[in-house]
């Protein structure tokens, strides 16, 4: 099992830039596709980003494609999530997890291994 701490949260103005980042510790960290999720006030968690152990695949939810960069450092534990020209409906607290990755892309977490969530706020 790998132990996850979210950071990189805060208060920005609409069209401004954050960088999250996901601390791993324990299991290696290099073994896992890593995710991104988000929930916002009154609605479910949902997918944002994934990316596979070596960096070289990834993929977004639709609504934040173009706009946020996933990736990782294998040698820190680290995995980033970039976003640029933020909404306020990207306002949530962001979740990182360790799971696995398909063939087609599809990413599957990881059920004991999510972090506790770093919030995010966007203002118009």
């Amino acid at each position: 099992q790998v132990q996850l701490v979210e950071s990189g949260g805060g208060l920005v103005q609409a069209g401004g830039s954050l960088r999250l980042s996901c601390a791993a510790s324990g299991r290696s960290f290099g073994a896992y596709a890593m995710g991104w999720f988000r929930q916002a006030p009154g609605k479910e968690r949902e997918f944002v980003a994934t990316i596979n152990w070596s960096g070289g695949r990834t993929y977004y939810a639709d609504s934040v494609k173009g706009r946020f960069t996933i990736s990782r450092d294998n040698a820190k534990n680290t995995m980033y999530l970039q976003m640029n020209n933020l909404k306020p409906e990207d306002t949530a607290v962001y979740y990182c997890n360790a799971g696995g990755m398909a063939g087609n892309g599809t990413y599957y977490s990881g059920a004991d291994s999510w972090g506790k969530g770093t919030l995010v706020t966007v203002s118009s």
